[in-house]
């Protein structure tokens, strides 16, 4: 099929390479990560560790094998200016080591991505946690499914639970006032704290109902595994419940949002006074 189409048949011959090379780019990681590492600092003092630039190289060399005629914009990459990325169809979205952070404390939950975004949206996500031997893969139309352990298995959200608490995940390195506000408004409920897109993967897979992300991300922090959430039957969406959409302004920073797994959960009352941040 043509590859500006990219109908649901083609994608899922894509995941079946992608799901290779996420793992490919999480042996270069744990290389890394099983040793001791030095963490070098960018300008915005975030830490960077060489494992982010394997991974990158890596994703960067096999897309462009797998897809030459589609642009890349990548975490680890130049950042082509928005007069020139904003007419592009579909591309690539990558973030070659999501969860720096969770990298240098140890705790595993760090994540390699890749979506294929056509216009505005990402319509293929893979997200692939190595140390933990998992890839969730979220094809628009099509489904969700993680692989773990070799095993195959679709995933789909939860409808919101009627006998026991909401299961909110939140962000283990950054939280903030607004979403502790937002938790004042629920009722009783439960929290959860993960690292990187991991807190998507778990919404996706029924394990927790809700993640509010207030405060600065980038597109490429979170367009796979939207696409993993969306294909599982959740929404992500900005607080006045409008779709998270890509590549629409020169700002790569995304406004606060939401991600749910019951599209029928009404949030609106609860989001009141929050008003849309533009960045």
């Amino acid at each position: 099929g043509d590859l500006n189409s990219m109908d649901v048949e083609h994608r899922g011959q894509l995941a079946e390479s992608l799901i290779i090379l996420a793992e490919e780019a999480g042996e270069r990681i744990m290389r890394v990560y099983q040793r001791d590492f030095a963490v070098e600092t960018k300008t915005d003092q975030s830490p960077l560790t060489e494992a982010d630039r394997a991974a990158h190289e890596h994703i960067l060399a096999r897309l462009q094998e797998l897809t030459p005629t589609l642009p890349i914009l990548s975490e680890e990459g130049g950042l082509p200016d928005y007069t020139s990325r904003r007419d592009w169809p579909l591309y690539w979205l990558v973030d070659p080591l999501d969860g720096t952070k969770e990298f240098i404390k140890k705790n595993g939950e760090f994540t390699v991505n890749i979506a294929l975004v056509k216009e505005g949206q990402p319509i293929l996500g893979i997200v692939h946690a190595p140390v933990f031997k998992t890839t969730y893969i979220g094809n628009r139309g099509n489904g969700a499914w993680r692989i773990s352990g070799g095993v195959r298995t679709p995933i789909h959200t939860r409808v919101l639970p009627e006998d026991g608490p909401p299961m909110l995940v939140v962000s283990r390195s950054h939280r903030g006032e607004a979403v502790d506000r937002l938790l004042e408004r629920l009722p009783p409920h439960e929290t959860r704290s993960v690292g990187s897109s991991l807190k998507f993967c778990l919404v996706a897979e029924g394990k927790a109902d809700l993640y509010p992300r207030f405060g600065p991300t980038s597109e490429w922090d979170t367009a796979a595994a939207q696409c993993v959430v969306e294909a599982a039957g959740g929404r992500v969406t900005r607080v006045d419940l409008r779709p998270l959409t890509y590549n629409t302004k020169a700002s790569l920073l995304n406004p606060d949002f939401l991600v749910f797994g019951d599209p029928d959960w009404n949030l609106r009352p609860l989001l009141a006074d929050f008003e849309v941040q533009v960045r």
